[in-house]
C-alpha cells in the first residue's frame, strides 16, 4: 500500500504523481509554489515518488488555491490541457501502452480506484454516444471545480494521443455552475461545454475504438497493472449511507430540494433506514439538508459572477426570499452582505491546513 501524506489516515487519498508540474505551471502563473503548497500541507517535490498518496482534499484545495493566488480562475483548466498522460504515474502508463483506445478507456476505468479514492469513474453509452464520466463523491470536499477541470483535460489527453492532437470530443459536461470566462472552456476542449450536469463528462463518438494505440505494449501492460494493484492506492470499503446521503444532495438540489423518501429512492435504501442511520450520529435528514445548503451557499456566495437568484436555484429554493431567509438564520447577516464583507476571497475548506 502507498504511503500517505498529510491528513488523518481516514482521508480519501490519490496518488502524487497527480501533481506533476503542478510547481512549475503555478509559477509561470506568477504563483508563489512555497505559500501554494504549504498552505495546503503538501510538499512541491512529492510527485517525484509515483508510489506516494496525498490527502484528496488536500490536492483539490490545491489548485482551488492556487487559482485565488495566481488570479488565474481557469488556473485547473489549463494545467489539465497541457498534462500529458504519462505525467499521471503508472495509471497515466497503463493508458499509454494499452493495445487499442477501448482497452485504454477499460483498463483507466478499472483501475482508477488505485490511483484516487472515493471517486467514480464510468463509462456509459447514450443517444448513440459514450460517456467517460467522472466525479468526487466524497461530501467533505465542496470546493472542487478545478480538479472537475483538470481532470478532464488529463483524460482528453488520452484520445489526443490515440487519435491525434486534433481530436475533438462532442460535448464536454461539468457538475459546477458556469463561471465567469467560460468561454475559455469551449476553446479549451473545442467542443460545446454544458455546466450543471450531474457528473464531469467527455461525450465522444464510439467511431474507431478499436484504434491502436501507438505506444502499445502488452508485457509492458501486465507489469504497470501489477505494480498499481500492489503499490498504489487501496481502494476504500464502502461509503457509509449519511455521506451517500450528503453526496445526493449536492449533486440534486439544483434540480429541487429532495425529500427523504425521494433521496432513499434514489439510493435503493428504505427511508427508514436512512432515518435510523442518521439518528444513530446524532443526525436528522433535516439537518443534514440545511448542512448542506448551508456549505454550497458559501461556496457560492464567494463566487462574484453568480446572481444571488440563481444561487437560490442551484440550492433548492423556489425563491430569493426563502434562501435569504435561510441564510440570515445560519449567519446573522444576508447572503448581500456577506459576499461584500467576504470581498469574494473563498475561505479555506474544515480540516484544512493553514
Amino acid at each position: 500500500m502507498s504511503r500517505f501524506a498529510s491528513g488523518e489516515a481516514s482521508d480519501s487519498a490519490v496518488l502524487a504523481a497527480a501533481t506533476t508540474g503542478a510547481a512549475r505551471f503555478f509559477e509561470q502563473n506568477c504563483g508563489d509554489i512555497d505559500s501554494i503548497f504549504g498552505s495546503n500541507g503538501l510538499d512541491p517535490g512529492a510527485a517525484q515518488d509515483p508510489t506516494y498518496g496525498i490527502s484528496l482534499k488536500s490536492y483539490c484545495s490545491l489548485f482551488e488555491t492556487a487559482a485565488r493566488r495566481t488570479g488565474n480562475d481557469n488556473i485547473g483548466l489549463w494545467f489539465g490541457q497541457q498534462f500529458r498522460p504519462v505525467e499521471l504515474g503508472l495509471l497515466g502508463y497503463i493508458a499509454v501502452h494499452s493495445a487499442t483506445m477501448k482497452a485504454a478507456l477499460q483498463n483507466f476505468v478499472e483501475l482508477f480506484a488505485y490511483h484516487q479514492q472515493s471517486t467514480e469513474m464510468s463509462l456509459t453509452r447514450t443517444r448513440g454516444l459514450l460517456s467517460l464520466n467522472y466525479r468526487i463523491y466524497d461530501p467533505h470536499i465542496m470546493h472542487r471545480r478545478q480538479d472537475a477541470e483538470l481532470s478532464l483535460g488529463m483524460f482528453a489527453n488520452i484520445f489526443r494521443h490515440c487519435y491525434g492532437p486534433n481530436w475533438t470530443p462532442e460535448e464536454i459536461h461539468f457538475e459546477h455552475p458556469q463561471p465567469e470566462n467560460w468561454r475559455e472552456h469551449e476553446r479549451a476542449f473545442n467542443a460545446p461545454v454544458f455546466f450543471g450536469q450531474r457528473a464531469n463528462a467527455i461525450v465522444f463518438r464510439p467511431d474507431d475504438l478499436s484504434h491502436r494505440m501507438v505506444t502499445s505494449d502488452p508485457r509492458l501492460l501486465m507489469i504497470l497493472r501489477h505494480c498499481l494493484k500492489t503499490a498504489g492506492i487501496q481502494p476504500g470499503g464502502p461509503q457509509p449511507l449519511t455521506e451517500q446521503v450528503k453526496d445526493y444532495l449536492i449533486g440534486s438540489l439544483g434540480e429541487g430540494c429532495p425529500t427523504l423518501e425521494a433521496v432513499a429512492e434514489a439510493l435503493d435504501v428504505p427511508a427508514w433506514t436512512v432515518q435510523r442511520r442518521l439518528a444513530e450520529q446524532g443526525r436528522t435528514y433535516k439537518e443534514l439538508l440545511e448542512e448542506t445548503r448551508r456549505e454550497l451557499a458559501l461556496s457560492y456566495l464567494r463566487q462574484p459572477h453568480l446572481q444571488l437568484t440563481e444561487i437560490a436555484f442551484l440550492l433548492g429554493y423556489s425563491e430569493l426570499s426563502a434562501f435569504s431567509r435561510a441564510f440570515h438564520r445560519w449567519t446573522g447577516m444576508s447572503p448581500r452582505k456577506f459576499r461584500a464583507t467576504t470581498a469574494f476571497t473563498i475561505a479555506p475548506e474544515p480540516g484544512s491546513s493553514r
